[in-house]
C-alpha cells in the first residue's frame, strides 16, 4: 500500500492528465507541468517517470478512442512526445527539494522549450509535410510558433496550480511534506 503522500501525488497527476479530456485551446494542456511536477516531487525516480508517462498514455488512449486514431502506438512521432516528456521529468528531478518560485519558473521555461524543440524536430523527421532539408526544419519550427505560445501559457498556468497546490498541502498536512530524499 503506497504512503498517503505518494497516493496523493498519483491522484494529483491523474487529475491533471484528465484535464486533457476537457475542451482546451491547442497545446494548452497540463502534461508538461505534470511531468515537471512528478520529477520534482516523487522521491523514487522510477515513480517520477512512470506515473506521469502512464497518465499521458492513459489520456492518449482515451483521446485515441474518442478521435478514432488508428494504430496510435505505432506512430513514430508519438514516441518522440514521450521522449520529450521524459526529458521534462529529468528537468523536474533537478527541482527536488529546491522548489523556489524562481527555480520553478526557470525550469518551466526550460521544459517548454525542450518540448518544443524535441517534438517539432520529431514532426519534421517523421511527418511528410516538410521537406527533409534545413529549410524544411526551419519551416517546421516556424509553423509551430503559434502552438508554442499556447504551450507556454498552459505550462505556466498548470505549474502554478500543481506546485502552488502542493505548497498549500504541505503547509496544512504534515504527511504531505517531502521526506528526506534518498542519497543516490
Amino acid at each position: 500500500m503506497p504512503k498517503p503522500r505518494t497516493s496523493a501525488l498519483i491522484l494529483i497527476i491523474l487529475a491533471a492528465a484528465a484535464t486533457r479530456l476537457l475542451p482546451h485551446p491547442p497545446n494548452m494542456t497540463s502534461i508538461t507541468a505534470l511531468a515537471l511536477f512528478g520529477g520534482a516531487y516523487f522521491t523514487r525516480s522510477w515513480l517520477a517517470f512512470f506515473v506521469p508517462l502512464a497518465a499521458l498514455a492513459l489520456s492518449d488512449l482515451v483521446l485515441g478512442l474518442y478521435w478514432s486514431w488508428s494504430m496510435m502506438a505505432f506512430q513514430p512521432h508519438m514516441w518522440v512526445q514521450y521522449l520529450a516528456f521524459s526529458l521534462v521529468v529529468m528537468i523536474g528531478l533537478s527541482l527536488r527539494g529546491r522548489t523556489s518560485a524562481a527555480r520553478v519558473a526557470a525550469m518551466t521555461l526550460a521544459s517548454s522549450v525542450t518540448f518544443f524543440v524535441v517534438t517539432n524536430f520529431g514532426e519534421w523527421v517523421f511527418q511528410p509535410w516538410y521537406p527533409k532539408t534545413g529549410e524544411g526544419l526551419v519551416a517546421a519550427y516556424i509553423a509551430a510558433i503559434p502552438f508554442f505560445r499556447n504551450s507556454l501559457i498552459g505550462d505556466f498556468a498548470y505549474v502554478a496550480l500543481l506546485f502552488g497546490g502542493m505548497r498549500v498541502l504541505e503547509s496544512r498536512f504534515t504527511m504531505m511534506r517531502t521526506p528526506e530524499l534518498p542519497i543516490p
